[in-house]
């Protein structure tokens, strides 16, 4: 019977620490104007995203010819058409999908690559630390868009390709910076007690390294996104990303481009809703860092 009491009451206990530490997050993005707005611009997009096939007026593949390059406000299309009649609006509705999967997607295996070797170099060290740092530093010597237009011209176009080449382009940072904190880890006190007492290497590095390394990875996490979302968008500009007539806000932008002049919506609300994405998630990152960086909670 006591047992089973004790057993509620540590329960209860779990509970309430989850409770408060829910209301001091809620309550300190409340407190934040930047970082609510970037969380509301997030869950605008995420709705966009999930839920885009219910709330786009029109199927965003279909054309009408009679209906080219009307501009917005005109005949129940809020945004204007394009050069092909299809709704711009439904278009960015479905292209929003399309900047979801490849922000998110990059950032777990971009993350996932990086962060294990940034373990393994931070450490090991020695040599191993010597030649995952160069390779490192090699592609750090790349324009990150160049690199990725390269492997992309090797590799080829399409959405699937794109996540690839923004993988191999953007583990690097998550390499950079995983690498820095386990350096400084591997010289707290209580890893070299777990050093001192024979713990081997992979328990410390798995209980007492990886646990560490979540906050800082969640932040890096939070605005690659981001980069990832413009990356994605300038790829597809230029021809090597996602290709017509799949929706992506960067060949909106191409198809667009010989209508600036005559038709300026074609390319205007595209670039506005990677910005708006781009500012979300920046905002949203900045307030997370802020909020779970103890060194900046201390300040």
């Amino acid at each position: 019977m006591s047992n089973t009491v004790i057993e509620k009451a540590a329960h209860q206990t779990k509970t309430k620490k989850k409770q408060s530490a829910f209301a001091y997050y809620a309550k300190s993005l409340c407190k934040s104007g930047t970082g609510l707005l970037g969380f509301i611009i997030i869950l605008i997009v995420l709705l966009c995203g999930i839920a885009g096939h219910w709330i786009a007026p029109f199927d965003p593949l279909a054309t009408d010819f009679s209906k080219k390059l009307l501009p917005p406000m005109t005949a129940g299309h809020l945004l204007g058409t394009d050069q092909l009649g299809r709704d711009i609006l439904s278009r960015l509705i479905a292209g929003t999908k399309i900047s979801l999967i490849i922000g998110i997607t990059t950032v777990i295996f971009a993350g996932f690559i990086g962060s294990i070797v940034g373990i393994i170099s931070g450490y090991f060290r020695g040599w191993i630390d010597t030649v995952l740092m160069r390779i490192v530093d090699v592609q750090l010597s790349f324009p990150f868009i160049l690199l990725v237009l390269v492997i992309n011209a090797v590799i080829g176009t399409g959405l699937k390709n794109i996540i690839i080449s923004l993988v191999i382009g953007g583990w690097v940072i998550f390499a950079r910076v995983v690498r820095s904190e386990v350096l400084a880890l591997r010289e707290k006190e209580f890893i070299l007690a777990c050093v001192a007492t024979g713990v081997r290497r992979w328990e410390i590095i798995v209980k007492h390294i990886l646990p560490n390394l979540f906050t800082p990875i969640i932040i890096l996490s939070s605005l690659q996104v981001a980069t990832f979302i413009i990356a994605e968008a300038s790829v597809s500009f230029l021809g090597f990303g996602v290709q017509p007539p799949q929706p992506a806000w960067g060949n909106m932008l191409n198809e667009g481009k010989d209508y600036i002049f005559n038709s300026w919506w074609l390319i205007t609300f595209p670039g506005i809703a990677i910005v708006i994405t781009a500012l979300g998630v920046n905002l949203f990152g900045d307030w997370l860092r802020d909020v779970l960086d103890p060194e900046l909670k201390g300040n």
